[in-house]
């Protein structure tokens, strides 16, 4: 709690600087959560059959214009595996830490930026069947990673969109200091992300390419592949926005692969060897939310020690379901209340113990904005 109030005392201190420098403009959200778990099927690991959580959340995010163009934003909260939700008794402080921040240049038809960029992951599935391939449903990215990578962005108009290339540092490893180092410039792990959006008639289009340049190591990038060490897959795919009438109407298709000549860094050995991809289609009307996400992965990295098998079939299904309802808003900020309901399931079939699971999570938030 000391350091929560530390850090909100200086973003205040530094909103009323001096005229000379530049206004620090101070907002965010807080939120309790209630949240009841229930699982059904053949499950990996013992778990209650129903469980009841009371939840919390708070995240404060600071913007500065400096004038022509360039600018300052960060985003503070708890940095955990839970995208900032901390359940209450399993931890007795809320420890404010800058999650994300980034600095650079707008202007009318180009800019750049550099930091720990936001992915809004959440509303763009290209990151979670890149970073976690075996399961990557249920938003991992924004829930497990916390939503952000560190990375340099640049932007342009480009015919009649808008082009996005970002190169992302996954890991900075020395030569011989770990048996998992890379093999890129310095042994560091690095990737390119790329974007380009569009309109076609009302149709919004964006198609995307994910290539990690070198055998990247960790740093979250490679933690879905149950602990490859040395990989470089690629992802490719599109998102299209329709609009028809008052429902917006999202389409979401992604491919990714992963394949290299190199030992595996967890309880297997051979050459690392995956292709998977996520299918979702999503509608929005008023403050109803509904997707449903498909993923289905191959793995056949060989040598696995305790069956030899050497592939495993992994197949997940999840159900976003939410509704916003309003309570209060004005020019200050907002309160809300959002019932909503997840339900997960996991299938996996070959080397590893045969899982069929089910999870459902039945949620009401009540969230201020201000």
């Amino acid at each position: 709690m000391k350091k929560m109030l530390s850090l909100a005392a200086m973003f205040a201190a530094l909103s009323y600087a001096a005229p000379a420098s530049a206004a620090l403009n101070l907002g965010g959200d807080a939120g309790i959560r209630l949240r009841n778990e229930s699982y059904s099927g053949t499950t990996a690991v013992n778990r209650d059959a129903n469980n009841l959580l009371w939840q919390y959340r708070v995240r404060l995010n600071a913007a500065a214009d400096l004038g022509d163009g360039y600018y300052f934003k960060a985003m503070a909260t708890q940095e955990n595996t839970g995208g900032g939700w901390v359940t209450v008794g399993g931890q007795a402080d809320y420890n404010l830490q800058v999650s994300n921040f980034y600095f650079g240049r707008q202007l009318a038809d180009c800019g750049y930026a550099m930091g720990r960029l936001p992915l809004n992951s959440f509303n763009n599935p290209v990151f979670d069947i890149t970073l976690y391939p075996l399961q990557p449903l249920e938003t991992p990215v924004a829930n497990v990673s916390m939503d952000r990578i560190y990375g340099l962005n640049y932007n342009t108009k480009f015919l009649s969109g808008n082009l996005r290339g970002t190169l992302v540092v996954l890991d900075d490893y020395s030569r011989n200091n770990t048996a998992a180092e890379g093999d890129g410039k310095f042994n560091d792990g690095y990737a390119l992300h790329l974007a380009y959006t569009d309109k076609i008639g009302d149709i919004t289009i964006e198609p995307q390419f994910i290539r990690v340049l070198t055998q990247g190591v960790g740093s979250g990038w490679t933690q879905g592949t149950v602990g490859y060490a040395h990989v470089s897959p690629w992802t490719a795919g599109a998102n299209l926005t329709i609009p028809a009438g008052d429902l917006k109407i999202g389409l979401s298709g992604y491919y990714t692969h992963g394949k290299n000549s190199t030992a595996y860094a967890g309880f297997r050995t051979g050459d690392v060897n995956y292709s998977g991809y996520e299918f979702r289609i999503k509608g929005e009307y008023g403050n109803l939310l509904c997707f449903y996400d498909f993923n289905r992965t191959t793995d056949k990295t060989p040598g696995n020690l305790v069956t030899g098998a050497l592939e495993n079939k992994y197949t997940n299904n999840f159900v976003w379901a939410s509704y916003k309802i309003p309570v209060h808003k004005s020019a200050a900020g907002s309160f809300t209340i959002q019932p909503t309901l997840r339900y997960l399931t996991n299938k996996a079939e070959g080397s590893v113990t045969n899982v069929n699971q089910q999870r459902l999570r039945s949620e009401l938030w009540a969230t201020v904005t201000f």
